[in-house]
């Protein structure tokens, strides 16, 4: 393993494929190699020893996700919610627009990204989100 990865608290699960045919391929279908390491992060895949993009894919690990796909409206429209995210255990739903993240006002989807590069797992915030025309607050804990 990598030295970038050794003081790293992402949790992963190793799979032995030699031992786990099924898993293996899979590991063939995701990058079309075989013999090959095979990393995948958030369903992206990494080949190999590319360690610019795994610390890239790990550095966007390490921050917190909201779990939902946005678009800019008069504030932040949420398009999907990945169930189990803490958007979905904050009770947003698809078609909710974000209007505010603790303070600051939601003007489009880079106002949320700056929001949330700022927050750590643990930290709660409140979110004031429109739905069916009517304002909603919610706690969400990263």
């Amino acid at each position: 393993m990598k030295e970038f990865l050794s003081h790293q608290s992402i949790p992963f699960r190793e799979i032995d494929v030699s031992r786990d045919p099924a898993a293996a391929a899979e590991m063939v279908r995701i990058s079309g190699q075989q013999g090959v390491p095979v990393t995948t992060v958030d369903g992206q895949t990494i080949v190999g020893y590319d360690q610019a993009a795994l610390e890239q894919l790990l550095s966007k690990a390490r921050r917190p996700h909201l779990g939902a796909a946005v678009a800019d409206v008069r504030g932040v429209y949420v398009g999907r919610v990945t169930p189990g995210s803490v958007a979905a255990q904050g009770g947003l739903q698809a078609g909710d627009i974000i209007l505010r993240v603790g303070d600051q006002v939601m003007t489009h989807t880079g106002d949320l990204e700056r929001v949330l590069a700022k927050l750590t797992s643990g930290e709660a915030i409140i979110l004031s989100y429109l739905r069916a025309g009517q304002e909603h607050r919610t706690s969400i804990l990263f």
